[in-house]
């Protein structure tokens, strides 16, 4: 029988690789077999990436430096990344959100950002790599979002707004797209991150209250009763990322320990 979730002949491109859900669903990919490009700003946390994802068996590992908060600088890097080494099938739109803070005490400069970062350059990433996916018949984009898709989080108004908006981006992109390339997102819960640390620390800050005391808070809602592993996410990455998921498009995939109320 087939496996599945074997990725050889796969090109994936993997952003905010350099820690966290990022790197850990680079790993996972390229220990399915799959060829891994990993992009980030920091040039030492991907080159230990890249060694990973050699450990891993990845097929051929490789990074490029550059930053969604400059569109053309990351249009250049990937056009580069095209001509050199070939049409990517998987991308991994990951990225790090917005501070916390509550909406009135942000500006239209924080939306700007934040839209940038997050809706127009993964946009601009699926106008570069969408032909060679459509071309080779086979593709696919997993965009890393959040629950407050469902839920929007207190404290985190500027993440809630971009995050919604990117997963009705996705949803409508999944209804064009032709057969063979899908796209879909995965919905993190509490997962331990540095980002989930910050967050954390701003908001108890905000409140008056010790960080221990608000992350025991947030994780009695948890049913599962812990936080999550960033290898958690990963396999779910990977599921979207395959053949397993051939027949899965337009889906939010929530991970999140069964925190979510909502059905």
């Amino acid at each position: 029988m087939p496996d599945r979730f074997c990725l050889q002949g796969r090109h994936a491109l993997v952003c905010g690789a350099s820690s966290g859900i990022g790197r850990a669903a680079a790993r996972v990919l390229a220990a399915n077999g799959a060829e891994v490009t990993v992009l980030a700003r920091s040039v030492n946390t991907l080159c230990a990436t890249v060694d990973e994802l050699r450990a891993a068996g990845a097929t051929a590992a490789r990074f490029v430096v550059t930053d969604h908060d400059d569109r053309a600088a990351l249009a250049g890097t990937v056009r580069g990344l095209l001509e050199t080494h070939g049409p990517v099938h998987i991308l991994i739109n990951n990225s790090g959100g917005p501070l916390p803070g509550a909406l009135m005490d942000v500006g239209e400069e924080d939306f700007d950002a934040a839209f940038g970062r997050h809706l127009y350059a993964s946009h601009l990433l699926a106008k570069l790599l969408v032909p060679g996916m459509v071309a080779a018949g086979w593709g696919r984009i997993v965009n890393v979002l959040a629950t407050s898709i469902r839920e929007p989080l207190a404290g985190l108004g500027v993440s809630n707004a971009v995050r919604a908006a990117v997963a009705a981006w996705a949803k409508t992109l999944s209804r064009e797209l032709p057969p063979g390339v899908t796209v879909n997102n995965v919905l993190p819960g509490l997962v331990d991150t540095e980002r989930l640390a910050i967050v954390i620390e701003r908001l108890a800050e905000a409140s008056g209250r010790q960080p221990e005391e608000l992350r025991g808070q947030w994780v009695a809602g948890v049913p599962e009763g812990r936080i999550g592993r960033v290898d958690e996410l990963a396999g779910a990455i990977l599921f979207l990322a395959s053949d397993a998921a051939s027949y899965v498009r337009g889906v939010s995939l929530v991970v999140d320990g069964g925190r979510l109320a909502s059905i």
